[in-house]
């Protein structure tokens, strides 16, 4: 059964209104859903859904934005106990196997490649309207190759376990990212660091001194300074050109506020090949520079969106890395005070502050950059316990880099592999044979 089918004889779409006698619901909106999850599960009133969709969801959906298919907001429903209590918005499709002959798991991974995504992203673009949007009765048109149900379920295991191995090496990274915080809190804003007897100091008596301009005790010995005194220099950004011409001859990939999350490892990286000018290649970043947002943000998120560079980030790209005119790469005077400086400012950013420091030009918001960095203080702690830390989070963070290569080749790998499958180019043998070749044993980062 080597043939193409299209998918209005294969799957159907859930638009029925529903009335519920419950108090309360998980409402899902397209913000809601993203690459294959669901990323809220927090109950609403009744009461506030009213003029809301009532489409109900069951294990084995699969939820589809109708706006804009590239920003990949779609969601596979697998083990939720209650669906019962989730209703779904107007603007996610509720996509529902009803047929013998397909594996909703191979469906999935049909529906979510980027073969899919950018065949509906250019139909949604021919249609008029504010927004690039799809239909049903678009989707239905699409042609998926059916082969026996077996191999239909052994290619969508494949594309499982590499999507599998991504998750594991995101849950490593996750548990490696709580371990440094934990510590950095737990030295640099509780201040029980280990003292010279390697006690927490603040909790074993180690003496405290009220800082006036910081309006705290902190350690004995520490000082307050400007975010300013953390920094030796800053690097602009470049966009260059989309190709060589001219003197612009140096490629380069650059980093943009939208790459920023995934460089940090809580998405993808996308940036962009450029070519710049030779002259201008003392922009490019390094081992140990910052890289600050300093345009974009939106209501609810301020500038200053920031991310790091380390030699296991360089490795991750196969040319030299830039960042855009819409960011700032600093440098520190003292590469040691690297972490103390990156959670200094997380938290910062987390806690909004960086919202009292933004100004706004032709609509679009601006860090005040050097207005914030020289006006704010902060802890400037002592050099041993910063030298400690440092020697404590290096590790974490290489590990962390690892995993984040290590994703980026498996990513490669399933995106280069889905199609070929999909198709009958490449069988399941072959691409198991691919992903052996890709695999890497993995480690435990030991605290």
């Amino acid at each position: 059964m080597n043939n193409y089918i299209g998918l209005g004889d294969l799957i159907k779409s859930i638009s029925i209104t529903h009335n519920f006698d419950k108090d309360k619901l998980v409402f899902l909106n397209t913000s809601d859903v993203l690459a294959g999850k669901i990323l809220i599960s927090h109950y609403t009133p009744i009461s506030k859904l009213k003029g809301q969709a009532k489409k109900t969801i069951q294990n084995g959906d699969i939820l589809y934005s109708e706006i804009r298919p590239k920003n990949k907001r779609y969601a596979y429903v697998k083990n939720i106990q209650n669906t019962e209590d989730y209703i779904v918005s107007t603007k996610l499709m509720v996509l529902r196997n009803c047929s013998v002959k397909l594996d909703t798991d191979y469906l999935y991974h049909f529906l979510t490649y980027d073969g899919t995504i950018n065949y509906l992203q250019k139909r949604a673009e021919n249609r008029i309207g504010s927004f690039p949007q799809i239909t049903f009765d678009i989707v239905k048109t699409i042609k998926i190759w059916l082969p026996e149900l077996i191999i239909q379920k052994q290619i969508a295991k494949v594309l499982g376990d590499l999507d599998a191995k991504i998750e594991i090496n995101n849950k490593i990274n996750a548990e490696l990212e709580g371990i440094a915080k934990t510590i950095y809190n737990y030295w640099f804003v509780q201040f029980d660091f280990p003292d010279a007897n390697g006690k927490p100091y603040k909790a074993s008596g180690g003496k405290m001194v009220y800082n006036e301009n910081l309006k705290k005790e902190i350690p004995e010995g520490w000082q307050d300074k400007t975010i300013a005194d953390w920094i030796e220099k800053d690097k602009s950004g470049d966009w260059g050109k989309d190709s060589a011409q001219g003197n612009y001859t140096e490629q380069v990939s650059c980093i943009r506020g939208a790459d920023i999350n995934g460089l940090n490892g809580n998405g993808v990286v996308k940036a962009p090949e450029r070519f710049i000018l030779e002259k201008n290649t003392h922009k490019q970043l390094e081992e140990g520079d910052l890289i600050i947002e300093i345009s974009g943000g939106s209501p609810t998120q301020s500038t200053g969106r920031m991310a790091f560079i380390t030699q296991e980030t360089l490795e991750r790209f196969e040319n030299p890395l830039i960042c855009s005119n819409f960011c700032k790469a600093v440098t520190l005077k003292d590469e040691t005070y690297l972490y103390n400086f990156v959670y200094q400012w997380q938290r910062l950013y987390d806690a909004g502050v960086l919202f009292g420091w933004e100004g706004k030009t032709s609509g679009i918001k601006n860090l005040l950059f050097e207005s914030f960095v020289t006006n704010y203080k902060t802890v400037f702690p002592k050099k041993d316990i910063v030298e400690k830390f440092y020697q404590k989070i290096k590790p974490i963070h290489a590990k962390k880099q690892k995993n984040l290569r290590e994703n980026q080749k498996l990513a490669d790998l399933r995106d280069w592999l889905l199609p070929m499958l999909m198709n009958g180019q490449v069988t399941v043998k072959e691409a198991k044979e691919h992903i052996n070749q890709a695999a890497e044993p993995q480690e435990v980062y030991k605290k």
